[in-house]
């Protein structure tokens, strides 16, 4: 992700968590985080033609990374979009070297467990009223190195 995606998806954003969309100077600081020798982030983009279509953010500190973000277009759920946006985010974690790669999920959000699962992500915990304003709890995630490995190359 560059500094001229961060409208797109923005957009994008709004669409799909019009209650909790992350802020243009969120992006902004993260994506502050993904250049240079000390890099700890890395986002990612995909693209229709000139339509961003979807993005993902994965944030390394020490031996755990975590997924901050990862979305796909209404109109592209269910076409592998999501695997590959998460297959290159998990290629950023071997790259960084981490042990354990985390995530948060809303609770009621089964299609995204279901991809994460897919990948080897397994429930470890709940973090409660985690997504405000709604006030939805989040099922936290996690992969292990190993797993991310296999997973790659079964996917990538």
């Amino acid at each position: 992700m560059r500094w001229w995606d961060i409208d797109p998806v923005l957009a994008l954003e709004k669409d799909l968590f019009p209650d909790d969309a992350w802020s243009r100077g969120m992006f902004w600081s993260e994506l502050a985080h993904a250049r240079g020798v000390g890099a700890s982030r890395r986002y990612v983009v995909a693209y229709e033609g000139d339509r961003l279509v979807g993005y993902g953010g994965l944030a390394a500190s020490g031996d755990l990374a975590d997924v901050q973000t990862i979305a796909a277009a209404r109109d592209h759920w269910g076409t592998g979009l999501g695997a590959r946006l998460l297959t290159e985010l998990l290629r950023h974690a071997t790259a960084f070297e981490v042990a354990e790669v985390m995530l948060e999920v809303r609770v009621d959000n089964t299609r995204a467990q279901k991809l994460y699962e897919r990948f080897g992500f397994e429930p470890i915990g709940f973090r409660r009223g985690y997504y405000q304003p709604g006030n939805v709890d989040a099922l936290v995630m996690r992969l292990t190195t190993t797993s991310t490995v296999s997973e790659e190359k079964k996917h990538g």
